[in-house]
């Protein structure tokens, strides 16, 4: 679909703005002359959308935007839900069907609005344990069920101990643990171009850094495109899932149109309203926190979102934005190879933290990669 935005009319618009309306967003409007126009109102409520979804708030109403008012229109009992394979269903009654079952003590992984395998087999679970045909499907029988039912445990995150229970058993040491690295554009999207210096080759360069270190600690590193590749984002994540990865770690950096604007921020699967990846969350704080203190960027925070590599994995995952490629000192540094060194050992460090689970721990930016090393060969011995 094309991108809409201010301006803009025709039906794709009146469908948007049906849709914000439905959803309290706009009033309704009185005649049919301003349906179908994208005006600065509806501008201002496609950036409240955004906000309230965790995309980027840009007010434009791209794939990612359309496909989440899409997913907004659906609600519990409103369609028959089951796992289809080729194109699986999301929306909102998925993510309330997954939020549900979990409250009910049914692991149904994270609810991401995705009805995926897991999500399937938490609803059979649910529907041999209540008496219900055991197809998969989750209609007016079973919603009648799940409305009927009181939830064993509210509030709090119910998949919190499930991942942290995960990450324990996979013990501290590093060896083993398959990350996939995924490296920003590539190909011919080069990303962001200022300068002469491609945020595509900069990434690309970084990953391999990374890579290096990750295999040298017993890692199994797997990046997601070549050079000259640029997968999509699903593409990324579908990657990610068939490989069986521990971890997704993806490298852009960032532009604004204020030259001043500066620093490194992380990102991790959340909806912003409560729904969220524990581990991605752990993983993007520890990330946040090494680059910060190791290389002197501003810190800007770590945040939940809504975009496909970070919704789309069932693995943790993290998007690390390093650096202003539009602003002049930023730029600077990471086209300097030693700082992308720098960079690579801090995101390394960070992975080893999470797994530590905070056991014989240093202090934020004192540990190092020989200390990584050092650790994992102490723990083969």
């Amino acid at each position: 679909m094309r991108v809409l935005r201010r301006g803009d009319g025709g039906p794709a618009v009146a469908e948007v703005r049906a849709t914000l309306t439905a959803l309290g967003l706009l009033p309704p409007v009185i005649g049919t002359t301003d349906a179908g126009l994208f005006d600065q109102p509806m501008e201002h409520a496609v950036r409240s959308f955004q906000q309230q979804r965790g995309l980027i708030t840009d007010g434009l109403v791209g794939p990612a935007t359309y496909r989440a008012l899409r997913d907004a229109t659906h609600q519990l009992g409103g369609r028959p839900l089951a796992f289809m394979v080729s194109a699986p269903i999301s929306g909102d009654d998925v993510l309330t069907l997954q939020e549900r079952l979990l409250e009910l003590g049914y692991d149904a992984g994270r609810p991401n609005g995705l009805f995926g395998a897991q999500t399937e087999a938490a609803l059979r679970n649910f529907q041999r344990d209540y008496g219900l045909t055991v197809d998969g499907i989750c209609g007016p029988e079973t919603v009648r069920a799940l409305r009927q039912l009181s939830p064993r445990a509210r509030g709090g995150r119910p998949v919190l101990l499930r991942e942290q229970e995960r990450v324990r058993k996979a013990g501290p040491r590093l060896r083993g643990k398959r990350i996939v690295i995924d490296p920003g554009h590539g190909g011919a999207d080069t990303g962001l171009s200022v300068g002469g210096v491609n945020e595509s080759d900069l990434m690309w360069d970084l990953a391999t850094r990374l890579e290096g270190r990750m295999v040298a600690t017993g890692m199994e590193s797997l990046l997601s495109r070549g050079p000259d590749q640029c997968p999509t984002d699903e593409e990324r994540a579908t990657f990610a899932n068939e490989a069986g990865a521990d971890l997704v770690l993806s490298l852009h950096t960032d532009s604004n149109a204020s030259p001043h604007a500066q620093g490194v921020a992380s990102f991790h699967f959340g909806t912003g309203n409560g729904s969220t990846s524990t581990l991605g969350e752990a993983m993007a704080g520890l990330i946040q926190r090494e680059l910060a203190m190791r290389t002197g960027l501003k810190d800007c925070g770590s945040h939940p979102k809504t975009w496909d590599i970070l919704r789309l994995t069932r693995c943790p995952a993290v998007r690390i934005e390093i650096g202003y490629l539009t602003n002049a000192d930023d730029r600077a540094r990471l086209s300097d190879p030693g700082f992308r060194d720098v960079v690579a050992e801090g995101i390394l460090v960070a992975v080893k933290r999470l797994y530590l689970l905070g056991e014989n721990d240093q202090p934020t930016g004192s540990f190092t990669f020989a200390d990584v090393l050092a650790h994992e060969l102490a723990k083969a011995e």
